[in-house]
């Protein structure tokens, strides 16, 4: 959008219309002359309805003659430039036109209301209106700018040159000491520490001292506190360079590069201020170049690169050479921290009336916890037993095991177990087994159950410190005032009357549903998962592993990163979907002074075709849309491994995806389903099955004549090695597929047609000689062929087929499932009738299939191919 944005351009419908304005002033330089293209329409509908505005800080006088539009502001925001002035008056404006124009919601309200808040303060503090609205572009520099503004108590504004470094700390501020960042900030507003010399190397000292305790003394003189370099001792310096680079400047003259030479006396006078080098750097060329000749405003001369000669060089072809994999691709665990680093912040938690908590380890807790774990990697993989695992807990256990395997540490499986009334031994059994199915051994085996006296205790404790409390409100009304962020009634009552209220709901003396302990966090945060979440309900159920001991059991919230702090758990990585979680996680661990491990979030793992929420899951099973947990239709691990996928597979297709961050993609079946192929293909042994016999007669084999052949298990198998093959009878009588003959034949087909011939895998070329059909005159129930014994004739295809074992005896019949996608859509969790979308021919059962007499010893879980389908024994 230019400059030249006319009312005409502007849209009236509510929200977009600020959105579409502010992102135009943003693209745009924000000038008298730009507002004025636009102010015609505000002043017009404050003529019409000036109510609208009342109080507001802004008022737009367009006045008729060209050269006399003003603007005013209502309050006395006098500071700054007066386009900084200008800026802010019309950011206000835009703020409250949207508004008096069309209610916005009360989220975008806040939003907006922030950005122009935000842009004021920035403005204040003497930065340049491109790096202001630049900064308002990109939430999270605006929120370190914002705290550091607020740290530093310059919100009324300060010097420019102070502005410039504020900015600096904000963008370029070590993560692992943001303890030291209000220290630094006293400096730069005091002036101690004034340029950014000195600001980098509050940086570079900062960087190596961590969160442990600041050394003032060293500090300073790390960053030069104090020193002050005269004028003498930096035009000293001056001079020396350019003795020392006097040859090149004459030389290059005006293309001399400044930059180097103010690199050389600043590692000579580190601490001179840069004004005053730069003054004395451009008089110096000044005084030994002169005035700036015609050459010197010449353009240099791009001297063309010589194209080196071609050598023709005759070669042996050779592969191309693959190009060599990243050491993620090799290593994808490579981005996870060592658990020495857990001292370092890297999450932030912000808050409505508290200052900003940076969450890291204290020195003493990290060597407590160091000292425990002997510095090893512990990892956990925590799945609530209330159902099956399917294809995404593969993934979280390639990450969790994998990470603890590659690291040479310890993963526990960790059952989530705080939900008694979801509960079942089933699941419990379940997922030990296919845990290790999979491929991974569990440290130990735990339940968050185990620590339920621990977690009470520490509940109790959280009550003491005067962070959490009883609360009465119904399920309901919590969610009531969870939306319009209204504190509980119950909220500020006394810590004693909690404790007592607590102990009654532990000794079963408060009915179910009339109580629950609930954290005080922040009701006015921008995070709902900071809204006082629910510790502690009341369930009158036996629990499965821990019996009736409890009649009120933890929430996962609060349960979760308790027993990952009492397990030394190093690394606590789970999906997106948690990741606003992430700031509750470390409020409470802060809040009980406990240990913290490092947690991390990587997308959850989404395929096409299918769903994979435990809740749709279960109703799919328990209303009989599915054949069990297991169905093969299912991604459960259970219906694949019944359907005959490999665990390898499954790792293999894990792998490949790898462990990002970039969450919302789907990832097509058809990519897990080539995984599988490249697995089964070297695994699954090769046999005939005919799905839909038509029965041939060979006319010219005698018969009562029954001979075997041999048939190679694998398509590559080694033909001197007996164990490479098994044996098939060969009959006067024989059965191919229907789909395997046509009446009229065609170029493009390779199946057998009168007159045409065609092999029999492992055994003949066959030539169609007649064909009967039914008394439809158009069903073909019986075909006559001869065959060639000598293997002289040459055929056009290839057939799969099943003989008579004996004359008048069927082959071995089976009965064969085929099976399909479950879902016609590929995302049909997103669809409100979801169930509708079933595909109807997901399943296909053929009950009696011809099959060759070797698969009657096939056993369980037996992986077959045939003719590029994947028969299972289950």
């Amino acid at each position: 959008m230019g400059s030249s944005y006319k009312s005409s351009n502007l849209p009236f419908n509510s929200a977009t219309y600020f959105v579409q304005v502010a992102n135009f002033t943003l693209a745009s330089s924000p000038t008298l002359s730009n507002i004025k293209n636009c102010s015609h329409l505000y002043n017009q509908d404050f003529k019409s309805s000036p109510q609208n505005f009342g109080n507001s800080t802004f008022v737009i006088l367009a006045e008729k003659q060209r050269h006399t539009t003003r603007l005013r502001s209502s309050t006395p925001e006098q500071q700054g430039s007066d386009d900084g002035l200008r800026i802010r008056v019309y950011y206000r404006g835009l703020f409250q036109y949207a508004i008096s124009r069309n209610n916005l919601q009360i989220s975008e309200q806040l939003r907006w209301r922030k950005m122009v808040e935000a842009l004021d303060l920035f403005l204040k503090i003497g930065l340049d209106k491109r790096t202001a609205e630049s900064t308002i572009a990109n939430n999270k520099v605006t929120t370190n700018l914002v705290a550091v503004i607020n740290e530093a108590a310059v919100t009324d504004g300060c010097e420019r040159s102070t502005g410039n470094l504020l900015y600096t700390v904000a963008t370029k501020f070590p993560a692992n000491a943001l303890v030291h960042r209000p220290k630094l900030l006293e400096y730069i507003v005091s002036s101690k520490i004034k340029t950014p010399a000195q600001v980098e190397a509050a940086f570079a000292f900062l960087t190596v001292t961590g969160s442990e305790d600041l050394e003032i003394s060293k500090f300073e003189e790390a960053c030069g506190v104090g020193v002050e370099v005269s004028l003498e001792d930096i035009e000293k310096t001056v001079n020396e360079i350019f003795e020392e680079k006097k040859s090149a400047i004459l030389e290059q003259r005006y293309r001399t590069n400044v930059g180097d030479l103010f690199a050389h006396v600043r590692k000579k006078q580190p601490w001179a201020d840069p004004k005053i080098v730069k003054n004395l750097i451009d008089s110096k060329l000044y005084a030994l170049l002169g005035e700036k000749t015609a050459a010197d405003n010449e353009k240099p001369v791009k001297k063309k690169k010589e194209k080196p000669v071609k050598v023709e060089v005759k070669s042996t072809p050779e592969e191309t050479p693959q190009q060599t994999p990243s050491e993620e691709e090799l290593n994808p665990y490579l981005i996870f921290p060592s658990p020495e680093e857990n001292y370092k912040v890297h999450t932030e938690v912000f808050f409505s009336d508290r200052p900003v908590l940076r969450a890291c380890n204290s020195k003493a807790l990290l060597e407590k916890h160091l000292k425990t774990t002997g510095g090893k990697v512990l990892t956990r993989f925590p799945p609530e037993p209330n159902g099956y695992l399917h294809i995404g807990h593969a993934k979280a256990m390639f990450v969790d095991f994998g990470l603890a395997k590659e690291r040479d540490g310890g993963c526990y499986l960790r059952y989530d177990d705080t939900n008694p009334e979801a509960e079942k031994k089933e699941y419990i059994d379940h997922i030990e087994e296919i845990v290790g199915w999979m491929g991974w051994k569990p440290f130990k085996i735990t339940y968050t159950s185990d620590y339920f006296q621990e977690l009470y205790d520490l509940a109790v404790e959280l009550i003491r410190r005067g962070h959490a409390y009883v609360d009465h409100q119904s399920g309901d009304e919590i969610k009531e005032y969870r939306e319009k962020k209204m504190n509980s009634p119950w909220r500020d009552r006394p810590i004693s009357e909690s404790l007592k209220l607590f102990n009654d709901m532990k000794c079963g003396l408060i009915e179910e549903g009339k109580a629950t302990l609930r954290m005080k966090q922040d009701m006015q945060s921008d995070n709902f998962n900071m809204y006082d979440l629910i510790a502690y309900r009341i369930k009158f159920t036996p629990h499965p592993h821990a019996g009736d001991k409890w009649c009120i059991y933890p929430s996962y919230d609060y349960a979760h990163c308790i027993v990952d702090s009492l397990e030394n758990i190093t690394h606590s990585l789970c999906t997106l979907e948690f990741e606003t979680r992430r700031a509750s996680y470390y409020w409470l661990l802060d809040a009980l002074s406990l240990y913290q491990p490092y947690v991390w979030e990587y997308s959850r793992l989404n395929i096409t075709n299918t769903v994979m929420s435990k809740r749709k899951l279960n109703r799919l099973v328990t209303e009989n849309y599915v054949d069990g947990w297991d169905d093969p239709r299912l991604m459960t691990l259970a219906g694949l491994r019944r359907r005959g996928v490999t665990s390898t597979a499954i790792n293999g297709f894990v792998r490949g995806i790898g462990i990002t961050r970039s969450d919302g993609s789907m990832i097509r079946l058809e990519r897990l389903e080539y995984h599988v192929r490249e697995e089964l293909n070297k695994t699954a042994s090769r046999t005939m099955v005919v799905l839909h016999p038509l029965k041939v007669v060979i006319t010219n084999f005698e018969g009562s004549l029954v001979t075997e052949l041999d048939a190679k298990k694998w398509p590559d198998a080694p033909g001197d090695n007996p164990s490479s093959y098994y044996k098939v009878p060969f009959s006067k009588v024989v059965y191919i597929e229907q789909s395997d003959f046509r009446m009229k034949d065609s170029k493009d087909y390779y199946g057998l047609a009168p007159g045409k011939t065609v092999l029999l895998r492992y055994a003949y070329p066959i030539k169609c000689t007649q064909v009967i059909l039914s008394e439809d005159k158009k069903t073909v129930v019986e075909v006559h062929v001869e065959y060639d014994p000598d293997k002289k004739t040459k055929p056009k295809g290839v057939l799969h087929w099943v003989a008579e074992p004996s004359p008048g005896v069927d082959p071995l019949k089976v009965e064969v499932r085929l099976f399909d996608k479950l879902f016609l859509s590929e995302n049909p969790g997103e669809l409100d009738k979801w169930l509708d979308d079933l595909n109807p021919d997901s399943k296909v059962v053929i009950p009696c299939v011809y099959a060759v007499p070797s698969l009657k010893h096939a056993e369980v879980d037996d992986k077959i191919s045939v003719r590029k389908t994947w028969l299972f024994c289950g």
